[in-house]
Parts: structure tokens; sequence; C-alpha cells
């Protein structure tokens, strides 16, 4: 469902009714589009410090256009507002500050910068994990830096974005495939985020297709989000496997023929769905997404057994189950990605929802619980928690309501589907192996649970 509001005030009427009204103007994102060279379509401008050194060694790799904030820093052109082009990416390496009056250099470097920025800039601040670090001033300088970078993505409008990677050991050779995707349009609607980055062998051979030689199954495939899923890992290079319930079973195999992959007709959650599903993957997988999911709103006063249970088990009993299934029979590859779709609910809790809640935050459990036990074998577990996103779900929404969610967040809109799937995509690729046991919310900031 098409959002009227963004419509109008990116019109030249709209313009001009919102800026003399004084309402909010959410700028229309930009999104990843097929044919772009480079993950960033205009200037990066680098700190400097250790881990901007690194960046600086592929920064070419992700534009042709990359400045330093100081003269002679890694032999690029120091950046001015006056004489320089507009930033479409700024990346601040904070990983060595380690007293409080240090955290002046912020202020330093993005002042100045944001006076020169272009529309729909992407901003990462690399830090170190502060429970790795002994001295207690040192770790509270570095815990600071989530303050900063969640109220930066609350200031920085223009369609912006901020995030906070803290690197650890070893991490900073995943640099590159995570500002491939933090500096890119592929992360329009994340903002606010604090993932960290550890030490990963796995390698990405070509970017333009980073899934080649890799097979993805994605429950709830059909349609909405689970079928823009499919898509995007298709696109990125992945032999799709679509799963959703037998009735969805005419628009599931369409859109398998349409991307060459093969499909399912499976309800998670009956009896032999486990035996049913292993023998329709006889060669295994190296990707798995859970996104099937339902939603059976009603205030707890009024819910009944059947809807309390019936979004317990498709939404996280059945995922639990076939993943262990597919774990005992050793149909999950070495380095395998598994990505588990989420909610901020999950996070923040919602009116009329607290069994779809209840059944998001325990994805997060299974999310959290499982890491350390899939790392042995090199794989990485991981979820993705949706704010907004306009499907047909949030279109059946009431109006006021569906205009609150599309309003409370940084961006002033809502997200759209192909935003999950780009987050997906990122979490599926091998060098993402250094993020696990973790939560990305794609909300664009929502006030809900921030």
């Amino acid at each position: 469902m098409s959002d009227r509001y963004l419509s109008f005030a990116n019109s030249a009427t709209g313009r001009r009714v919102v800026s003399a009204l004084g309402l909010p103007a959410p700028l229309r994102l930009e999104r990843w589009t097929a044919g772009r060279n480079r993950p960033v379509d205009g200037a990066i401008l680098l700190s400097s410090g250790p881990m901007s050194k690194v960046i600086s060694g592929f920064a070419n790799k992700l534009s042709d256009q990359i400045f330093a904030n100081e003269e002679g820093s890694f032999d690029l052109p120091r950046w001015t507002a006056e004489h320089s082009p507009k930033l479409k990416a700024l990346v601040f390496d904070a990983s060595e500050l380690t007293r409080f009056e240090q955290l002046g250099a912020l202020r330093e470097f993005f002042q100045p910068a944001f006076k020169g920025l272009g529309s729909c800039p992407h901003v990462v601040v690399i830090g170190r994990p502060p429970q790795s670090i002994k001295d207690p001033v040192a770790a509270s300088v570095q815990r600071s830096l989530e303050g900063f970078t969640r109220s930066l993505g609350k200031e920085i409008r223009r369609g912006g974005t901020v995030q906070l990677l803290y690197v650890g050991k070893g991490g900073e050779t995943q640099l590159e495939g995570a500002l491939r995707f933090f500096l890119s349009p592929k992360s329009a609607y994340v903002s606010g985020q604090v993932l960290h980055l550890g030490a990963c062998s796995a390698e990405v051979k070509d970017w333009t297709r980073p899934l080649t030689g890799k097979t993805a199954l994605v429950t709830g495939a059909s349609r909405g989000i689970g079928a823009a899923i499919v898509e995007t890992l298709a696109r990125d290079g992945a032999d799709v496997v679509l799963l959703d319930v037998p009735a969805m079973q005419d628009d599931l195999e369409a859109l398998a023929a349409r991307l060459g992959g093969r499909s399912i007709a499976l309800d998670i959650c009956a009896e032999n769905a486990a035996q049913m599903l292993l023998e329709a993957l006889p060669e295994g997988l190296d990707i798995l997404v859970h996104n099937a999911g339902i939603t059976r709103d009603k205030t707890l006063a009024k819910m009944s057994d059947g809807f309390w249970n019936s979004v317990i088990n498709v939404n996280v009993n059945a995922p639990l189950a076939l993943t262990q299934a597919l774990l005992d029979a050793n149909k999950l590859h070495e380095e395998a990605r598994l990505v588990l779709i989420s909610s901020i609910s999950g996070i923040a809790g919602n009116m009329g929802q607290t069994n779809y809640a209840t059944s998001k935050a325990g994805v997060i459990g299974v999310t959290q619980s499982m890491a350390p036990v899939l790392g042995k074998q090199n794989i990485s577990i991981n979820a993705v928690a949706p704010g907004f996103i306009e499907t047909q779900m949030t279109a059946a929404i009431p109006l006021t309501l569906r205009e609150a969610g599309r309003r409370m967040n940084s961006m002033g809109q809502g997200g759209l589907p192909q935003d999950v799937a780009e987050a997906v995509a990122w979490f599926a690729q091998p060098t993402s192996g250094a993020v696990t046991g973790q939560v990305l919310r794609v909300c664009g900031q929502s006030l809900l649970g921030a």
C-alpha cells in the first residue's frame, strides 16, 4: 500500500505546504538498484585511526571518491565543506578513545561534516567491545558511543542512517563486508543499531554475487517479506528453495519458476513436517531463513487457547524443531548461515499482541542461546527484527494506527519488504560469520523499544 503522505511531502506542492505548516517532511529513501558499480555512489569521509587505516586499503572498492578529515592521512585528499563534494558516507574510528575528554573528537569530526551531507547519507562509528577492555574508564568510554550514535541517528535527517560497529579481536578483516552493507542503500531503513564483529575466516570471491554456489531455504516465501527475501537471495547468486503452506502452492510455484528455484508446499506445524523437509533437501543447506509467521491479535483477557497456541507453534516452536531436525541429520553445511525473522514487538511489546510478542521474543532467545553451540561448527545464527513494513498485513491496520506506525521512527515512514530482505542477505553472505547471536532491527530507528 502506498504512503500518500510521503508522496505528497515529496511533491513540489507538498514541500511548500509541509514547510509552511511545519509538518514532518520525510525524504523518500534511496534503495539499492540493479546495475550499481559500487556500494557508495558519492564521497566517503574517513577519520584518522587504526581501523580507518584498514578501511583505506579497500575504500576504493566502495567508492571512487575517498577523503580524509586531516591533511595527509592515508595519502588521501582532505575534505572541506567549501571545496569538496557532498558526503554520502562517513566513517569515524573511535577505537582508540579511552578517556572521556577524548570524546570531543566526535563533535570535531561530525559538526563540520554535517554541513556537507548529501541526501540519504550513511554513517558508521567504529569502536572496541567494552566487555573486552580491562580498564573500566576506557570500557565506559566505548560504551558511551551507543548513546552518541543513537542520538546522532535522530539528528541526521536527510534520510540518513547511523550505526555503531564494535570490532573485536580479528574482526578487522570483516570490515569490508559490513561497510558494503551499512554504507550502502541496502541499509536504507536500518539506523541506530549496534553490532559486534568478531573473527571469521570466510571470504567472498565475487561481491556482485556473494551467494554463488549456496543453497538457501526460505519459509513463508510465497509473498510479502518472504518473497522479497527469496528474490534478493537469488539476485545475490543463491539457489533458492521456497517453502509455504499448501494453500499458497500456486503462488509459491509461480515465484519459484520465475527465479529458477524449487518449491516445497508444507505446513511447518504438521507432525511429519521435519521428515518431509529432510526428504525434500537431500543435499542439505547453506542458508536457512525462518520467515514464516502469523498473527492472531487479541488482548490477553480475550485471548483464546487457539489464538495463543497457533502463534507460539508457528512462530517459534516449528522453526526450532525444524532447525534441530536439520542439525541432527547433518543437513546444515559447515559455515551455514541461519536467519530468523523476529519483530520489534518481541523487543518492545505491543498492545493486543501478547502471543505474538512472546513468540518473537522467543525467536530472539533461540538466536542468542543457539549461537555458542552452532559456532562450534562455524555456523552463524542471527535475527532480523522488522518494524513497520509496508505489507498486506500492515495495510489492513486501521488508518490512524497505520499512520502512527509509519511516523514513529527517525525516518518518518514505513519500510519496504526489500529493506528486510537486504538485511537477511547480508547475514546470509559468508563474511557475516563475523556476526552471530545478534539482533538487527530494520525499523527506521523506531521509537518503540529504542
